[in-house]
């Protein structure tokens, strides 16, 4: 059998620290449901297990040192609200601009639903406008 399960807070903070903190894919399977849909912060609609991957993949190459901290997390039966930090350095072209080499950050709010002890469904919205800014600042 599985081992004790997690509850919801717990299963969000393993999905930043381990997936995105850590670039851990290998709890991919074990926190996402096959079926999974997501919709990042960058705007991106992805589903199942592979297209979050390719995420992952996508934003962890642009951005070097990617980081999520969670600011604030509100659970309520089968959904969790987080409030995320996101940052990195700037290392590759991304959102249409060249490298800048900077540290850049912006702010999230994730809408995660759980079924059972995975997540189906990850919605989130980023201040994309305060990332741009960031890129452009540097790229003058």
């Amino acid at each position: 059998d599985r081992q004790k399960r997690m509850n919801t807070s717990d299963l969000v903070r393993c999905f930043y620290e381990e997936i995105w903190n850590c670039g851990n894919k290998t709890k991919i399977p074990e926190l996402l449901h096959e079926s999974f849909t997501f919709r990042g912060s960058l705007g991106q609609t992805k589903r199942g297990r592979d297209g979050f991957a390719e995420y992952v993949e996508f934003v962890k190459d642009a951005l070097s040192e990617y980081r999520c901290e969670i600011k604030e997390m509100v659970c309520e039966g089968s959904k969790v609200f987080a409030k995320v930090l996101f940052s990195g350095v700037h290392q590759k072209e991304f959102l249409d601009y060249p490298a800048t080499f900077r540290r850049v950050e912006w702010i999230g709010a994730a809408l995660f639903k759980v079924d059972g002890d995975k997540f189906s469904d990850l919605w989130v919205l980023g201040d994309l406008d305060a990332l741009r800014e960031q890129l452009s600042a540097a790229n003058k």
